[in-house]
């Protein structure tokens, strides 16, 4: 079942460990068939050394049941299922616990856009959530997505737009169309996460240009977007 979307998923989970964005098993990656309502994931605290393409396990996007492996799915799992509910048009999902951007997470603040790599990407600051209430930690990892969702909401951030989140005291979550292009935003984010820290290391009252965020955005992501190549008519 799904064999196509597990060896995607797979080589994208071994792809954080090549970008070295996890250390031992703290991470994982997903993808989702939406015309199937499954969704794929890694196993939980199985070693990527060992992991394998077959050990990849399939749920089902309602119910959060296991439909196909004989593994326990991540953890995170209910996390991941909350945000492909909410958010409609993404096809994969990574969390990791990469060092820059879980400092940020752990210090309770945003990853403000103050340079042309983060606007590339990311059109406003990656957002960090609010804490949970006593009452949430009784379902932590559902209400996990929940914190997530509500932090879109109550900032009017457009998930496609800024695809990535910082769970405050946890971790950064990344999405994308797909599984590579949720682990090309995690590295992404990681960087970005990396040189804002250098940066205000620097100059505490560093800024940018929102003008300048909005030329770098919109020249890739824009409706004449001119970045990279393009099919020439002939």
């Amino acid at each position: 079942m799904l064999e196509e979307l597990k060896e995607k998923v797979f080589k994208a989970n071994l792809d954080l460990v090549k970008h070295n964005l996890v250390l031992f098993t703290w991470g994982n990656v997903s993808g989702i068939d939406r015309e199937k309502g499954l969704v794929v994931i890694k196993p939980s605290g199985v070693d990527y050394d060992i992991m394998k393409a077959s050990d990849m396990v399939v749920v089902d996007l309602k119910t959060g049941k296991v439909v196909e492996g004989n593994l326990n799915p991540s953890s995170d799992t209910p996390t991941h299922l909350v945000l492909y509910r909410s958010f409609p048009k993404i096809g994969g999902i990574v969390h990791t616990h990469s060092t820059y951007a879980t400092a940020w997470a752990q210090a309770g603040k945003d990853i403000p856009n103050i340079g042309t790599t983060h606007a590339d990407y990311f059109h406003d600051a990656i957002p960090c959530t609010e804490d949970m209430t006593k009452e949430q930690m009784d379902e932590y990892e559902y209400n996990t997505g929940v914190v997530i969702i509500n932090r879109f909401k109550k900032s009017n951030i457009n998930y496609i737009y800024t695809p990535g989140v910082l769970v405050k005291n946890h971790g950064p979550f990344t999405w994308g169309k797909d599984p590579d292009e949720a682990v090309y935003h995690a590295v992404v984010a990681e960087q970005v996460a990396k040189m804002a820290f250098i940066s205000f290391s620097v100059n505490p009252l560093t800024t940018m240009n929102p003008l300048l965020v909005e030329k770098h955005f919109n020249r890739k992501h824009g409706p004449n977007a001119y970045y990279g190549q393009r099919k020439r008519n002939e």
